[in-house]
């Protein structure tokens, strides 16, 4: 199926050419790739030396994709607003699970590339070069005992000793002494080479005396756990990482306790606002398969497209899809050129869009009758994948409370 109509007057030759582009590599790489990894019954297998998962990581990384969010001054993509948008819903059309892997691999390197420009021939440049898929990065934030509870900043709640993070950073000499568990929720975490860690720098202040660190995760004492199982996004690999007195440089400490609600702030307005991108992209990608489907099908005499009942549906995903595409691309473009963000448009734009393409999903399962639940078509697969959308990045409902908080201060 063509590319459809895209109503932003103002794309350039470029963002239309950056479409297209981009979207034949999720039709002709990514979907196929992740349809044949979602069949495998170990997760293990997805990431075997042979797995067809490496020859998506090598032509996404000779692409340059992986590194799309680093400023092009250092090597990167530099990709931005409206373009960052087009990247990630046409990623996120192909497949969401590797949608989030390839876009959180770049995130570690970014930050740095940011925060300690001194650091990137050291640390950016091997990434930004790679063509092997060789480095990869992860964005070990959740831990077994805190998932989104990590997302208050700003509450009082969010300042207590309950929130103190399960992976301490304690100061030693010239080095800070890590330990403790991420969980198994992180994405390419028994895969990544280097890693975002953020941590408590050795206070019961909680999330207040939070800090960020970027490690490299050959140092000794770092160990992982088994890549986990899931119901859906199944190419996206996720597991846990343990800390066991790991020495780590006290310069790769990018963020101290004094800029750490700020920096969270930060990364989750990105994250978040990546999110609503990629679900756009997967509310299409149903759409698109149940009006194809619906011109085939026939019932009655004549293709179930016809019929008024179905109509209702197809447009009534139709709006949806728009809808998401013009929140998600707004709190984007805003938010990438705008500091501090305006934190609760990502959060409306993740929560939005995840929500709409689990119920456009499940929309479109449904017109695809009995079919839909069989593997033979990818809906089934789209179907899972958006439910998961609904718990990662941040639960909506604790999402939702923490946007509630910054649209009662700021209004």
């Amino acid at each position: 199926m063509k590319l459809p109509l895209d109503v932003d007057i103002h794309l350039t030759q470029e963002q239309i050419s950056l479409r297209e582009n981009v979207h034949k590599f999720a039709e002709e790489v990514l979907r196929p790739a992740a349809q044949q990894l979602d069949r495998l019954d170990d997760p293990e297998k997805v990431t075997a030396k042979d797995s067809i998962f490496w020859d998506v990581f090598r032509k996404a990384w000779r692409l340059g994709y992986h590194a799309t969010g680093i400023p092009a001054d250092f090597g990167g993509g530099g990709l931005t607003g409206v373009d960052s948008h087009i990247f990630c819903e046409e990623m996120g059309w192909g497949s969401a699970d590797f949608a989030i892997g390839i876009g959180v691999a770049g995130l570690p390197f970014t930050v740095l590339a940011t925060l300690r420009p001194d650091l990137i021939d050291r640390y950016a440049k091997p990434f930004i070069q790679d063509t092997e898929a060789k480095v990869i990065g992860c964005w070990a934030i959740t831990e077994p005992q805190h998932g989104s509870d990590f997302l208050y900043a700003g509450t009082t709640a969010f300042g207590g000793p309950q929130v103190r993070t399960q992976v301490i950073a304690r100061l030693d000499g010239d080095a800070y002494l890590l330990t403790g568990q991420k969980s198994a929720w992180v994405s390419n975490g028994t895969i990544a080479t280097h890693a975002l860690v953020f941590l408590t720098i050795e206070t019961d202040d909680g999330g207040i005396g939070g800090g960020v660190a970027f490690v490299p995760l050959d140092l000794p004492g770092i160990s992982r756990g088994k890549p986990l199982n899931k119901l859906g996004q199944r190419a996206l690999n996720q597991g846990e990482i343990f800390f066991d007195d790991v020495r780590l440089p006290a310069e790769l400490m990018l963020v101290d306790p004094t800029m750490y609600e700020f920096a969270l702030d930060l990364v989750l307005a990105a994250a978040n606002a990546g999110m609503g991108a990629i679900f756009t992209g997967v509310a299409r990608s149903a759409f698109e398969e149940a009006l194809a489907y619906t011109k085939v099908r026939v019932q009655g005499g004549k293709p179930i497209c016809e019929h008024q009942l179905v109509q209702k549906h197809l447009f009534d995903m139709f709006k949806t899809v728009e809808a998401c595409r013009a929140l998600s691309r707004h709190a984007l473009a805003y938010n990438a050129t705008n500091i501090p963000p305006q934190t609760q448009y990502s959060i409306a734009s993740k929560t939005f869009c995840t929500e709409a393409s689990f119920q456009v999903a499940s929309t479109a399962l449904g017109l695809f009758g009995g079919y839909g639940l069989s593997r033979e078509y990818p809906i089934e697969k789209i179907f899972r994948d958006a439910r998961a959308s609904l718990i990662e990045d941040g639960t909506n409902d604790v999402l939702s409370l923490a946007g509630a908080r910054l649209v009662l201060d700021r209004y």
